[in-house]
């Protein structure tokens, strides 16, 4: 068997529900199955099961993971309900957190929640299922999530998942529903910086900083600097301003190291009509406008990744009626994502991920090369 393959080894000792001694089928390898089948870009379990059931495939896992056999379809379900996803969650951070440069100092950590539709249209759920994420946006790395029920539970996640990582260094991104006091102080308790955006759930802040920056003269003396891009037509033009004159902003010792306030306009031309939006922040790090421009774009990173799961595994789409094997599916999703992707950065390679899945698929032996590639620093 190839020691090498230590995505494997992180997963292998996953906590379940319940005792299970695995006399009947292993755990730990049913979830390699369907990591492995998943890198492949299979979109479900039934897939997953007719894929590894194939003689060439059963014969690559028996010479590489030493899997000797393959469960029935409903076993396989059974197992990955059997699996405890908060320790599925453990494991895959200590993971991620291995695919990490040694540091992470000026990295964009971006958080934000999706919602796993088909869950909310199924008579087993009270509340759909809602899973927030923290994205790097750099690496194109998801490492951990935090998994609530409704999206009205949102806030209080963001933080317990900011407790559980490593985001010394990095700046915090996340959009206005995470614009809190005690979100700010969490991130800083970290050893990160925040950025928030501030919309209407903090009116009054909103307004103070949209009085600023609307004022012709006090708006020429923040820092200030602009992009402009075309694509397929589309127009954007983006101008941010910074500034850290903050001590007159109400209630500012509130907000734990605020530092920098500053502001986005956007303005996006396409088919001849012309759209202009205003957004404000706050920050503990001293931005510059240039900066503002960066972190401000990575945010949207993480909405990326929720786009990569519909797309390529259809997620919303997913019918499964057990909440831990939604959750558990999610979670090998986002592991699958990050091997390929980190396998792409390494190679250089300019293959779009589905093609490099569909490879994965057509020559099992290229999984090693994923999975491999996935553990170099």
């Amino acid at each position: 068997m190839d020691k090498t393959i230590r995505i494997s080894e992180y997963f292998e000792h996953v906590g379940t529900e319940k005792e299970h001694n695995g006399y009947t089928y292993s755990v730990g390898r049913a979830l390699t199955i369907v990591i492995l089948g998943s890198v492949c870009g299979l979109r479900n379990t039934s897939q997953i099961h007719q894929w590894a059931s194939h003689e060439k495939v059963k014969a690559f896992l028996y010479e590489h993971y030493g899997i000797l056999s393959i469960p029935c379809y409903s076993w396989l379900l059974n197992l990955l309900h059997l699996i405890n996803p908060k320790s599925l969650n453990e494991c895959f951070i200590k993971w991620a957190q291995s695919l990490l440069p040694y540091s992470l100092e000026n990295l964009t950590i971006s958080i934000d929640g999706k919602t796993i539709r088909s869950t909310g249209k199924m008579d087993s759920y009270e509340k759909a299922l809602h899973i927030v994420s923290a994205h790097v946006a750099e690496l194109g790395l998801t490492i951990g999530q935090k998994t609530v029920s409704g999206k009205s539970n949102e806030i209080p996640a963001v933080r317990e998942l900011i407790e559980l990582l490593n985001i010394k260094g990095c700046v915090v991104v996340a959009d206005a529903l995470n614009c809190h006091k005690k979100t700010a102080e969490a991130i800083i308790d970290g050893g990160g910086d925040y950025l928030l955006t501030v919309k209407g759930n903090q009116e009054t802040l909103m307004n103070d900083i949209e009085d600023y920056v609307q004022d012709d003269d006090l708006r020429q003396s923040m820092d200030s600097s602009s992009t402009h891009e075309l694509n397929r037509g589309r127009i954007e033009h983006r101008t941010a301003y910074t500034s850290n004159d903050v001590e007159w902003i109400p209630n500012k010792g509130k907000w734990e190291s605020l530092t920098c306030f500053g502001a986005i306009n956007r303005q996006v031309t396409e088919k001849d009509v012309t759209s202009n939006e205003w957004h404000y922040y706050i920050s503990s790090r001293n931005l510059t406008s240039d900066e503002l421009l960066k972190y401000a774009r990575n945010e949207w990173s993480v909405e990326t990744m929720h786009y990569l799961l519909d797309i390529h595994y259809l997620e919303d789409f997913c019918r499964v009626e057990d909440a831990n094997t939604q959750q558990n599916l999610n979670i090998v999703r986002k592991a699958a994502l990050n091997s390929i992707k980190q396998y792409k950065a390494n190679i250089n390679s300019k293959l779009p991920l589905s093609k490099i899945m569909l490879n994965c698929l057509i020559d099992s032996n290229l999984i090693l090369e994923v999975l491999g590639g996935s553990t170099q620093k």
